[in-house]
């Protein structure tokens, strides 16, 4: 296992350079105290921007420009011409992909290479799907009775808080804005404090597609300031959150000031179950790329493993076989890169104590790499007891648990075990099975024989600790738009 870093960063050098003010109103301008912090490289520690800390006046001034876009241009612009401005931001994305791309990867440690092949091309399809919808959300008519017209219109929603994680901001950021702004919708985003960088780009470039002052503002700084004044805001309509459970949860109490509309996106603790009659050569390279993809920091990553038990030793002999193969180092050049922030890599390694001390086997990994950034090799742990921490405890890193199981009825109840119901994954060459643990699981999205994908077309969320609502596919466009009944008398 070796680490590498040291690649020449140039295509987002300049960006990083400049002074990283905020987006109000179309301007770029410093926060009202004046106070930055800085945002550091997780592969090494150091300074690679200084961003304006935004506070509640800030907020202030942001809502107050998206209040006034929303009633102004962007209310009453067609439907069309909203859909023609986010596909020439999507077409400004593309030109620019190499810059978005590395500022995304220096910024928030993740892989180039991945970021190439999913985060970028995501953000950019999300952005053309919605596009397409603008001119297309409708209402119904429905015939009542014969001496009226009695029909639906579906409104925009209004001001939304899009509060958006760090582990992928280019991509959930978008899953956010696109919705939104299609449907009539104005924003403004609190970018995660460890990764505000690539919303801040993206947003220069909506404004240089001819997206409205004031539509779309960005507002940098710490969660517990800027996002509470945005939740607690009275002239804020909704609130779209992807990340923790607890934060979720202080949101939808801040919500309830005004009676706030909102959507959370937030845990998980999935299972992936491998019957003993699968593939597993294939299961087990799922299964590693489930769980070490983006050094485990997914919502929806495969960090409960659960193997029948004539598996179960060539499953956890493939999976440690996998994770000493991941060559660890800078993102613009390996396969796994840093978690994000030290206080997180503690947090992993406080697991693998843990885990540890509850008696289950740490097979590989574990360990801080390195002598600079955040890099800890993919842990795999065996002899795990559903009861425990690790099994049941969202980690948020390169940590799997890999836990034996009887029967289909076992699989379940593990499965189901937890405060989570995100995504779960099944391995099985029998159909039945597979459809009797897909229709049984409590999960948002159940992968059969394969494990992570997503796509904007389809809906995405989870229930109980795992969030409330849907994002993707039309279930958006419920979540930023009110329906309204109308009733003409026709008996004049």
């Amino acid at each position: 296992m070796s680490v590498a870093y040291d690649f020449v960063h140039s295509q987002a050098t300049e960006f990083m350079a400049r002074p990283q003010h905020l987006l109000i109103d179309g301007r770029r301008v410093p926060a009202s105290s004046g106070r930055t912090f800085k945002s550091l490289n997780p592969a090494t520690g150091q300074v690679i921007a200084v961003v304006a800390e935004g506070g509640e006046a800030d907020v202030e001034h942001a809502v107050a420009a998206a209040r006034r876009a929303f009633e102004g241009p962007w209310r009453t612009i067609r439907a069309s011409e909203r859909g023609q401005i986010l596909l020439r931001w999507a077409d400004l994305l593309k030109q620019h992909s190499e810059e978005i791309i590395e500022l995304e990867s220096i910024d928030a440690g993740k892989p180039i290479s991945a970021t190439m092949r999913q985060d970028f091309p995501a953000a950019v399809d999300t952005l053309t799907y919605y596009a397409g919808w603008a001119d297309k959300i409708s209402g119904d008519v429905v015939p009542v009775r014969d001496d009226a017209l009695t029909y639906t219109v579906r409104e925009p929603v209004g001001v939304v808080a899009a509060i958006v994680p760090w582990n992928f901001p280019l991509m959930i950021g978008m899953w956010k804005l696109a919705p939104a702004l299609a449907c009539g919708c104005t924003i403004v985003m609190k970018p995660a404090e460890l990764t505000s960088l690539s919303a801040l780009r993206i947003a220069e470039l909506a404004l240089e597609a001819g997206l409205p002052a004031g539509v779309f503002n960005v507002v940098t700084g710490p969660g517990r300031v800027v996002g509470d004044a945005l939740v607690n805001h009275p002239d804020v309509d909704k609130v779209t959150f992807t990340g923790s459970p607890g934060v979720g949860r202080g949101i939808m109490k801040g919500a309830a000031s005004n009676f706030k509309r909102v959507s959370l996106e937030l845990g998980g603790k999935s299972a992936n179950v491998i019957f003993d009659d699968a593939d597993l050569e294939a299961a087990s390279k799922a299964a590693a790329s489930g769980i070490f993809f983006n050094a485990g920091q997914v919502c929806s990553a495969g960090s409960r493993v659960l193997v029948q038990e004539k598996a179960y030793d060539e499953v956890v002999e493939r999976l440690a076989a996998r994770a000493k193969s991941l060559r660890i180092g800078d993102p613009l050049g390996t396969a796994l890169g840093p978690v994000i922030s030290e206080k997180q890599m503690k947090s992993i390694l406080d697991y693998v104590d843990i885990g540890q001390k509850e008696g289950a086997t740490l097979v590989t990994g574990g360990e801080k790499v390195g002598d600079r950034g955040y890099f800890i090799s993919p842990a795999v742990f065996a002899g795990v007891a559903h009861e425990m921490r690790i099994s049941q405890e969202e980690i948020f890193g390169p940590v799997v648990s890999v836990i034996k199981f009887k029967d289909e009825a076992d699989a379940l109840r593990i499965a189901n075990g937890t405060a989570y119901s995100l995504a779960a994954g099944v391995w099985s060459r029998d159909i039945g099975k597979l459809q009797r643990f897909a229709k049984r699981a409590r999960a948002g999205t159940v992968w059969m024989n394969t494990y992570g994908y997503t796509d904007v077309r389809l809906p995405w969320g989870g229930e109980r600790d795992s969030g409330l609502g849907r994002e993707h596919g039309t279930a958006a466009l419920d979540n930023f738009t009110e329906p309204k009944a109308v009733w003409m008398n026709l008996a004049v």
